[in-house]
C-alpha cells in the first residue's frame, strides 16, 4: 500500500500546485520572503461607493503588482491569495510604496471566507498613522501554517491609478524600507545645483530665460519630488495639501515655452512661431487657472496636454532649425530626450504599457536630461555673446590704435585726455604731457625709403614703452609725431622722463637693411597741466611749443614750457 500512498501523495501535490497556479494563489514556503513581482487581481469601482462585502462578489481581472490603468480607475480593489506550505506560520509585511500619491488606503483581510482585520489608512491624516512609514504603508500581518489568505486593497487615488504591492519577511523589508528612493534624491539633487548654478548666471547676465529656466526647473523639481515619494519620505506629508502640487505638471511646460519664447526670440524674428508657443501657452495658463480650483479636473487631461506639448514644441523646434537658428539644434537634442522618456511615461499613466523603472520615472528622467540641455543652451549663448564682446573690445581696439606702431591714436588720446585730467584735478595729483618728434624723419624716408622710415617708428614705440610708466598713455598723433599723458607726474619727473627718452632714442641704431645702421634723434617739449586753470589740449598745445622751441635750438634736446591760461585742441 505504500507505494500507492506516496503515489496518491504526488498527484495530490500536483492537483495542489495546478490549482493554485490556475487560481494566482500565491505559495510561500520556509525560504525568505521577496515578493515585489507577482500576480494579483483587480476590480475597478467606477461607482466609488461598494463595500468590502459587494466587492467580494465582483469579478476581478488579472495584472501585475505594480500596475497602471489611466485616469478612470480612481478607486481600484487590488487581490491577492496567499498559501503557506511551509513547516511554521509566517510573519509577512504588506508594502504599498506609492501609497504616498493616494487619496486613501484599506486594507482587508480575510481567511476561510470570514473577514478576520481590516486597516484604514487616511492620506490626509496619515503623518502619525502606525501603517505610514516615509510615504510607504506597511501592514503586517500572518499566514499560519497549512492555511490561506486572501488580502483585499482599495486605492482611491487622486487621478491616476498606478500602484504597487510588495510582500517581505521582516529582514527584507526593514531593507525595503531603507534602501529606496536614492535615485530620485540624486535627480532632485541634480535639479537644485542647476537652479543654483542658473541663479549666478542670472546675476551675471539679467537675461529674463534665465529666470524662466529657473522657474521650470523649479517645476521640474517639485514634481519629481510630490510624484516620487520624496516629500512624503524627507517631511513626511501627504494628502490634499501637497497633491495641489502636481500642478507643477501645468506650470513646467508654461516655463518652458517662455523659456523657448526668450532665448530663441520668437517674438522678434519668428511671428508664426510665435504664435503657435502663445496658443499652447493659452491653453496651459487656462488650464492652471482651472486647477487651482480642480486641481483633480485639470490632471485628468494631463497626458494629452503633454502630448499636444511634444508635437508642438517639437514642431516649432525643427521649423526654427529649417529656418537656420544657431542654437535649437540643441534645444532639439535635449526635447528629444523629453520627448521620448515622457512619451514612455504617458503610455504608462494611462495604463497602456507594462510597468518598469523606465516607464515609472520617464518624466523625471526626460526632464533631468532636457534640463542639462538647456543649461548647455544658456552657458552657449553666454560663449557666443563673450564672442561677439570680445569683437566689439577688438574692434574698438582697433579704432583707438594706430595700426603700425601699437600706440593709441590721435583719437584715443583726444577721448581720454580730459578724462585723466578730470581725474587729477578731482584727487588734487600733478599731470605733466610729453610731446615728441622725430629729428629729419622726411630725410630719413627719402635717403632709406619708407620701410626703414616704418622700422624707426616702430622703434620709437618701443623706447617709449620702455620709458613710460604703465598708467602712462602713451599715443602716436601724427606722421612722426607723439603725446605722452604721464598721471601723478610733476614738471621734474615729466622732464627727467622725457631726458631717458632723448637718450634712449640717441644710442638707438635702426637696423636698415644690408649692414647699414641709421641713427635717429627726437626733438621733445615737456609741460606740466595746470588742471586748476587749464585743459590737457592747453597742455599739450603747450609741450607743442617747447617741441618746436626745441627744433630752433638745435634738435635732439628737451624744452619745457611755464603754464599759461587759454586752450586749444591737437
Amino acid at each position: 500500500m505504500a507505494p500507492y500512498r506516496t503515489i496518491l501523495s504526488f498527484l495530490l501535490l500536483f492537483i495542489l500546485s495546478f490549482a493554485a497556479q490556475a487560481s494566482s494563489i500565491l505559495t510561500i514556503g520556509q525560504e525568505a520572503i521577496r515578493l515585489t513581482d507577482f500576480r494579483v487581481e483587480y476590480f475597478t469601482d467606477d461607482s466609488q461607493s461598494l463595500s468590502y462585502e459587494e466587492v467580494r462578489k465582483q469579478t476581478f481581472q488579472e495584472t501585475t503588482s505594480s500596475t497602471s490603468l489611466g485616469a478612470k480607475a480612481a478607486v481600484t480593489w487590488f487581490r491577492f491569495t496567499l498559501r503557506n506550505s511551509s513547516l511554521k506560520a509566517r510573519a509577512l509585511l504588506l508594502h504599498l510604496p506609492s501609497a504616498y500619491h493616494a487619496r486613501s488606503v484599506d486594507i482587508f483581510q480575510e481567511r476561510s471566507q470570514n473577514l478576520i482585520d481590516q486597516a484604514s489608512v487616511d492620506l490626509n491624516d496619515a503623518s502619525d498613522h502606525l501603517l505610514m512609514y516615509q510615504g510607504t504603508v506597511v501592514y503586517p500581518f500572518t499566514v499560519p501554517l497549512g492555511e490561506t489568505v486572501v488580502v483585499y486593497v482599495r486605492s482611491h487615488v487622486y487621478s491616476h491609478q498606478w500602484f504597487s504591492l510588495e510582500i517581505y519577511d521582516n529582514a527584507r523589508s526593514r531593507q525595503a524600507l531603507v534602501g529606496g528612493h536614492l535615485d530620485i534624491a540624486l535627480l532632485v539633487g541634480i535639479l537644485l545645483a542647476m537652479v543654483l548654478y542658473n541663479a549666478l548666471l542670472y546675476f551675471a547676465t539679467s537675461k529674463s530665460e534665465n529666470i524662466f529656466y529657473s522657474l521650470y526647473l523649479i517645476s521640474g523639481l517639485a514634481w519629481i519630488a510630490l510624484s516620487y515619494g520624496l516629500l512624503g519620505k524627507a517631511f513626511n506629508i501627504y494628502g490634499d495639501a501637497v497633491f495641489v502640487l502636481n500642478l507643477a505638471l501645468i506650470t513646467m511646460p508654461i516655463f518652458l515655452l517662455l523659456f523657448m519664447m526668450s532665448i530663441f526670440e520668437t517674438e522678434e524674428f519668428y511671428p508664426t512661431e510665435h504664435r503657435v508657443l502663445q496658443g499652447m501657452l493659452a491653453l496651459l495658463a487656462i488650464t492652471l487657472v482651472y486647477g487651482l480650483f480642480d486641481a483633480v479636473g485639470a490632471l485628468k487631461p494631463a497626458a494629452s496636454l503633454a502630448v499636444l506639448l511634444m508635437v508642438v514644441t517639437f514642431s516649432v523646434g525643427i521649423s526654427l532649425l529649417r529656418k537656420g537658428h544657431p542654437l535649437v539644434k540643441y534645444f532639439l537634442v535635449g526635447h528629444t530626450f523629453f520627448v521620448v522618456f515622457n512619451g514612455i511615461a504617458v503610455l504608462y499613466y494611462k495604463g497602456l504599457v507594462a510597468p518598469n523603472y523606465i516607464n515609472g520615472h520617464g518624466v523625471g528622467i526626460g526632464i533631468v536630461l532636457e534640463a542639462l540641455t538647456l543649461a548647455f543652451i544658456i552657458s552657449y549663448r553666454i560663449k557666443v555673446l563673450e564672442n561677439i564682446r570680445s569683437k566689439q573690445n577688438e574692434f574698438k581696439q582697433q579704432a583707438a590704435t594706430d595700426p603700425l606702431t601699437q600706440l593709441y591714436n590721435r583719437r584715443q588720446i583726444v577721448s581720454e585726455g580730459e578724462y585723466i585730467g578730470e581725474k587729477a584735478r578731482a584727487a588734487g595729483e600733478p599731470l605733466s604731457v610729453i610731446a615728441l618728434d622725430i629729428d629729419h624723419f622726411k630725410a630719413v624716408n627719402d635717403e632709406h625709403g619708407h620701410h626703414v622710415g616704418d622700422s624707426a617708428l616702430v622703434d620709437i614705440a618701443g623706447i617709449l614703452r620702455q620709458y613710460s610708466r604703465d598708467t602712462d598713455l602713451v599715443a602716436r598723433v601724427g606722421g612722426e609725431e607723439f603725446v605722452i599723458l604721464l598721471p601723478g607726474a610733476d614738471h621734474a619727473e615729466a622732464r627727467s622722463c622725457a631726458e631717458l627718452i632723448r637718450r634712449g632714442v640717441e644710442r638707438h641704431v635702426v637696423d636698415a637693411g644690408d649692414g647699414l645702421d641709421v641713427r635717429i634723434t627726437v626733438s621733445i617739449g615737456v609741460a606740466e597741466v595746470d588742471t586748476a586753470m587749464e585743459s590737457v589740449e592747453s597742455a599739450v598745445n603747450r609741450a607743442d611749443k617747447a617741441l618746436y622751441e626745441a627744433k630752433a635750438l638745435g634738435r635732439n634736446r628737451v624744452c619745457c614750457s611755464e603754464a599759461v591760461a587759454g586752450g586749444a585742441s591737437f
